[in-house]
């Protein structure tokens, strides 16, 4: 069997990554260990950017149904803080989902482009040469691709047989999280929390009588079995005093804070993406965002080589602007971890950036960090809106996102005069002289960045070139 892409994995990031090549027309296998969806019903939030870019592909209708909103305050290691105000933004909000109802999504949209999704298979080796990857899977099977995408989680199959280090800090300590009902009042609930200085414990409400709960696992010592009821029950014991009639949980884990970043994100043909490239601490909810945000700035550079119009260091930018993107997630988490320790010295610096975060600026930045919408990448010198992620403003024909389903390139031109000549079969052009921008004209990367602004059509042809192609 011949095709352009196997991906490992379909989870979130391979199912997304999946998708953003079908739009491309890339032939795609999808292999996937589990016969069945996970049974742990664990809810994750879906923060801003991503947010944005199921918008550009015009999933979001369909997403939010399942969820629940909520603000994007209070994000970084759990400070209370006020939700800042993005008027530019009709999605500066979190969305709580089951884990497995968008994968579910997301896998069926794979499916629906046309993906080939086979579960019950992995990735048992691999041989790649100057033409293609020789993969082979779990049944006996070869398969010849273009390239092989390692998506397949933290203990990455691909990442061990590539031979990419996965350096960091193994796990120093363990956390229990879960969401299960309590038969204490919330009153009392609420009382009692207040009394307790432990950074990583909480009852949150959820909704419906259903709580959010963290307690430190300390004394839960079999890691190879899942987490019981009596053992949060024991820990919120030993914790708060009490266990708050706990009961029917929804779903219950353990994590550990550990941090580890591939040392490259490609090896020849093949590549890696979402956990298989990077792990750490859920603080901040900010690891199934990663991924699926890594999926989208892959896709359309994987796509464009497969089709054979990519640029020369096109594909090379992938781990250049997403390692970085990684690293510092890596670091954010560690100061999250740090300012959870029940400690002294991290207690007193938790609560100097509690104060901190009543300036607006300070919360905003931590916000913004969290939630992705900060990311700048790196694509030379230029105005400050270069690399950044353009939001989805209103323009005389709907909203801009509307415009980037197809996951191309967008010209967006208030003065009419431009044109994306020879680059059209990869770049739309939409002319809007009433568009809200910043700069007369924009040109739009696929995974909705600023790659150009301006008005000369001479820069603008170079920055088509870097992007898109010089043999258009």
């Amino acid at each position: 069997m011949n095709v352009d892409v196997v991906i490992a994995g379909c989870g979130p990031t391979g199912a997304m990554l999946a998708a953003e090549l079908r739009l491309h027309g890339v032939r795609v296998l999808v292999v996937e260990r589990r016969t069945e969806p996970s049974s742990m019903v664990r809810i994750v939030g879906l923060h801003m950017r991503s947010l944005e870019l199921l918008a550009m592909r015009g999933l979001l209708d369909r997403i939010v149904p399942h969820g629940r909103r909520r603000p994007i305050g209070g994000l970084f290691a759990a400070i209370p803080a006020p939700a800042p105000e993005y008027p530019d933004s009709p999605y500066a909000f979190l969305l709580g989902i089951p884990q497995p109802v968008i994968e579910r999504l997301l896998e069926e949209r794979a499916v629906a482009l046309g993906a080939d999704v086979r579960h019950g298979r992995a990735v048992t080796g691999f041989e790649q040469d100057g033409e293609g990857v020789s993969v082979e899977l779990d049944d006996g099977e070869t398969v010849r691709a273009g390239f092989l995408i390692g998506c397949d989680g933290a203990r990455s199959t691909v990442r061990k047989l590539l031979g990419v280090g996965f350096p960091g800090e193994p796990s120093r300590s363990e956390t229990l999280m879960g969401e299960m009902r309590a038969s204490m009042p919330l009153e009392e609930i609420a009382a009692r929390v207040r009394d307790v200085r432990e950074p990583r414990f909480w009852v949150r409400p959820f909704g419906e009588g259903v709580y959010s709960v963290v307690v430190p696992a300390d004394g839960v010592s079999d890691r190879a079995e899942p987490p019981t009821i009596e053992d949060f029950r024991r820990r919120l014991h030993a914790v708060a005093g009490t266990d708050f009639g706990v009961y029917e949980p929804r779903w219950m884990s353990r994590f550990g804070d550990a941090t580890r970043l591939a040392e490259r994100y490609r090896a020849g043909r093949v590549l890696l993406a979402g956990d298989a490239a990077h792990i750490h601490p859920p603080i901040g909810g900010q690891g199934l965002n990663l991924g699926i945000q890594d999926a989208v700035n892959l896709g359309w550079k994987l796509a464009a080589q497969v089709s054979g119009w990519a640029p020369q260091p096109l594909l090379d930018t992938y781990e250049s602007e997403r390692r970085p993107v990684a690293a510092d997630v890596l670091e954010n988490t560690r100061a999250q971890a740090e300012l959870l320790s029940p400690e002294p010295g991290p207690r007193a610096v938790r609560a100097l950036v509690t104060e901190l975060m009543a300036f607006d600026e300070v919360n905003r930045h931590l916000v913004e960090k969290i939630t992705a919408i900060g990311v700048r990448y790196d694509l030379g010198e230029g105005p400050d809106l270069l690399g950044r992620r353009m939001p989805d403003i209103e323009l005389t024909r709907g909203r801009l996102y509307d415009h980037l389903r197809r996951g191309r390139g967008l010209l967006l031109d208030r003065t009419g005069r431009l044109t994306t000549g020879p680059w059209s079969d990869r770049v739309d052009h939409l002319p809007d002289p009433g568009a809200h921008l910043a700069e007369p004209c924009v040109l739009l990367r696929p995974d909705g960045h600023i790659a150009w602004t301006g008005t000369a059509q001479p820069t603008l042809d170079t920055a088509l070139s870097r992007w898109f192609g010089v043999n258009a």
